[in-house]
């Protein structure tokens, strides 16, 4: 047996004995089960050894004073040493940390004060005196009397450099996010200016346009009062003048006739023309669509172009079925009206054709002449204001309004004037008009010739404040054959006591202290019992006075009277039309 001075290198001492199985009865009872516990604790140990060498994070072992005693080969890795060397022999964990002494400190202060770290972020020096970011869970292990440090490190160099990138990026976005706020402030502050202008812009439009709606509408009353006043007197010259015409005097004196009616109807047409086109162009005209026959439109024409053709040396036919049709019948008689002056205006010889035409569930209308024509690149322009194709030297003729006035209407009643010419043949305007439905037949019209003394006796009343008015009305209606009683006061009863029952009556729509030709008619229908025909006579175009009249079934004229249009309301009056046909002459 060995001696206990023996050295343990001459002398070894086995596991027997060390746990005191060194007897061979010991060693025969207990070796098999102790040996199988010695190689399962190997086996652990080995494990545990392979699982300390070969983990991805760094671990170690250190006293409170920051010696390594144990450190695996990845922690070696990760602060770029080799696999294969010992820390324990090369650095302490006050060397390791980039924060030195201090930093090593500050992890055992708070490791004896709280027992454990973790995810404790913090630097660590490499081998080339660089820095790396590690994140380490700390324990503080007690063995004995002397506690131990293990540790845990993970490097995250890598997420710190993403983190401060994402943190750059963000940097970099929030200032981007800045400065666009920063525009968008501006540009909100500019659209807020702008707002704010265009709100000012809009209140000064909106002042202007009330303003320019008062100017029309003080502009509108003008025109009525002026148009009134105006017309009145050259109303008057008119009547005076046609009645000299149709009367026989000497040669000198009936050419100076000549040359002031020629010169009073210039001016009334352009009065007229300029009054009706600024109503046009106001949008002052509304279309008042009835079912009417055409006959009374047809009539009415005749009669007042009749004896301009006959003056000018024209035929003047009219073709025309008796239908009825659905529209606008002041409006269409201005658009045939303009026509038909104009043909009879431009044609020297020859005739003018007024022709109606069914087409479907349509009429067609075309106003035929056989005068100079219209040069193709000139059918357009025709239709502007104060242009005038063709007119010669001397000719008598317009103001170059009338087929603008045509225009307008046929847009206010949807209509379209077609024009088709021949130069050196003739012209054709024609367009189209609804018929009214279940028509009651399609008559053809037949026109009639009225003569100057055609009115035999007929009793006419006429009602007018303005004396000159008075006296040229009875001077041509008595030319035409009519017996004629003028008053200015219908009212009055000293002037109706001696009068006769008239066999119609034409009144002037303002009279004297507000009373108007509607008050002057009921008045005389109720003094003679009688429903007698009667005509107002205006110079007052608003289409509520338009409406007035019609609501009381009274035939309009407006003034200027033209002889022509007033011979046709007279004979259409001693016709005694039924009270609720309504006839604009």
């Amino acid at each position: 047996m060995k001696k206990p001075s023996d050295s343990p290198a001459d002398n070894p001492v086995s596991i027997d004995d060390l746990i005191g199985l060194g007897g061979q009865s010991a060693r025969k009872s207990y070796y098999p089960a102790l040996q199988r516990k010695v190689e399962e604790l190997e086996a652990e140990r080995n494990r545990y050894k392979w699982l300390f060498d070969n983990a991805f994070h760094g671990i170690f072992q250190a006293s409170l004073q920051g010696v390594i005693e144990q450190a695996n080969p990845a922690l070696a890795r990760i602060c770029g040493y080799s696999a294969h060397t010992t820390l324990e022999q090369t650095a302490s964990l006050s060397d390791l940390v980039a924060g030195g002494e201090p930093e090593f400190v500050r992890i055992r202060t708070r490791l004896l004060s709280e027992g454990q770290l973790f995810l404790y972020e913090t630097r660590l020096r490499t081998r080339d005196g660089g820095e790396i970011d590690v994140s380490m869970n700390l324990l503080l292990r007690p063995d004995n009397d002397t506690p131990i440090i293990e540790g845990f490190v993970a490097d995250i160099t890598e997420r710190k450099r993403m983190q401060n990138q994402v943190l750059a990026m963000n940097e970099v976005l929030e200032q981007r996010v800045d400065a666009r706020t920063a525009e968008l402030v501006a540009l909100t502050e500019r659209l807020r200016e702008e707002i704010s202008e265009r709100e000012t812009a809009q209140h000064e439009m909106t002042l202007a346009k009330e303003a320019a709606e008062q100017a029309n509408r003080s502009k509108d009353k003008y025109l009525a009062a002026a148009s009134h006043d105006l017309l009145q007197p050259l109303n008057a010259a008119r009547l005076l003048v046609s009645a000299l015409r149709e009367r026989e005097l000497p040669r000198y004196e009936g050419d100076l006739v000549e040359r002031v009616h020629l010169a009073l109807s210039g001016a009334e047409h352009l009065l007229s023309d300029l009054l009706d086109i600024s109503r046009l162009d106001q949008n002052a005209v509304q279309a008042d669509i009835q079912t009417f026959p055409i006959w009374q439109l047809l009539r009415n024409l005749q009669a007042e172009f009749q004896p301009l053709a006959d003056e000018a040396g024209l035929a003047l036919r009219v073709r025309a079925p008796n239908v009825h049709v659905r529209s606008d019948m002041r409006l269409l008689s201005r658009i045939l009206r303009n026509l038909i002056g104009n043909a009879i205006r431009y044609t020297d010889s020859g005739g003018v054709l007024l022709a109606l035409r069914r087409r479907g569930d349509e009429l067609l209308i075309e106003v035929w002449d056989t005068g100079p024509g219209i040069p193709p690149d000139q059918r357009e322009e025709i239709f502007l204001e104060f242009r005038q194709i063709g007119r010669r030297s001397g000719q008598r003729g317009g103001v170059g309004l009338g087929l603008a006035i045509v225009d307008r209407i046929a847009r206010v009643l949807d209509y379209r004037i077609r024009v088709d010419s021949r130069e050196g043949i003739g012209s054709r305007f024609s367009l189209r008009i609804p018929l009214a439905e279940n028509d009651p037949g399609a008559q053809r019209y037949e026109p009639r010739t009225l003569e100057a003394g055609s009115f035999n006796q007929l009793d006419v009343l006429v009602i007018d404040n303005e004396p000159e008015i008075l006296v040229s009305m009875r001077a041509l209606l008595q030319g035409w054959g009519c017996r004629v009683a003028t008053l200015a006061d219908a009212t009055d009863p000293a002037q109706l006591a001696d009068l006769a029952t008239p066999a119609l009556i034409l009144a002037d729509y303002h009279l004297d202290a507000g009373r108007t030709g509607l008050d002057a008619i009921d008045a005389l229908r109720t003094h003679f019992a009688a429903q007698i025909p009667a005509a107002i006579l205006t110079a007052d175009r608003s289409d509520d006075t338009r409406r007035l009249f019609r609501s009381r079934g009274l035939a309009v004229l407006n003034k200027p009277i033209k002889p022509g249009k007033l011979r046709a309301l007279i004979s259409h009056l001693a016709e005694q039309p039924e009270p609720d046909v309504h006839v604009e002459a």
